[in-house]
């Protein structure tokens, strides 16, 4: 599977393309930042991004798209334009018809260290050595769109199976029998 992680953001929007299946060796196929200037307006940076994420989408041709889910911060300021970005790299991979997911930051971290309390420097050790770098990626939006990838290879694919088992328990009850809770609920996160 190969996924793009996106870190959004208005200023550095982290990009990070990851070939791999769970259990096996992982693979970086390129990371890298989408910039813009902050004096520009912001439809003008929201279109930066976009056109940034669509040459991404075009080069590296990913199946599956994973975007940082933006959590409720002190800065409204910053958690809008963290939002907008998000919603472009949503956009855009939806227009081709790629599946999005959304990952919380320490759904990320637990994923790729182990704590979901981990700091920057830990995930970008972490992510250094899981893809077997020479050097954790600059900036550190860079080395979290990689782990976003990774989280999204590791769980996405655990949490797809569970859906279609789930799908494959209901499909083949008989008509009228339900399908037990327990399963209902664990189906839907």
């Amino acid at each position: 599977m190969r996924v793009l992680g996106v870190d959004p953001g208005l200023t550095r929007c982290g990009v990070g393309v990851v070939d791999g299946t769970p259990g096996r060796p992982l693979r970086m196929a390129a990371v890298g930042v989408i910039r813009t200037p902050s004096d520009a307006g912001i439809g003008q940076r929201l279109l930066l991004i976009e056109q940034g994420l669509e040459q991404w989408l075009d080069e590296q041709r990913p199946e599956a798209v994973a975007v940082e889910r933006v959590f409720s911060q002190h800065n409204v300021r910053t958690v809008m334009g963290t939002a907008q970005a998000s919603a472009v790299a949503m956009l855009c991979a939806t227009r081709r018809g790629l599946p999005v997911a959304l990952h919380t930051p320490s759904e990320v971290k637990a994923a790729v260290t182990g704590s979901g309390r981990a700091d920057k420097a830990q995930v970008g050790a972490m992510v250094t050595r899981l893809l077997r770098l020479d050097a954790p990626p600059k900036p550190a939006d860079a080395a979290d769109a990689l782990a976003l990838a990774i989280c999204h290879i590791w769980r996405g694919a655990a949490a797809g199976r569970l859906a279609e088992a789930v799908a494959a328990q209901a499909k083949a009850a008989p008509r009228g029998s339900r399908v037990p809770r327990a399963v209902q609920h664990r189906s839907t996160t």
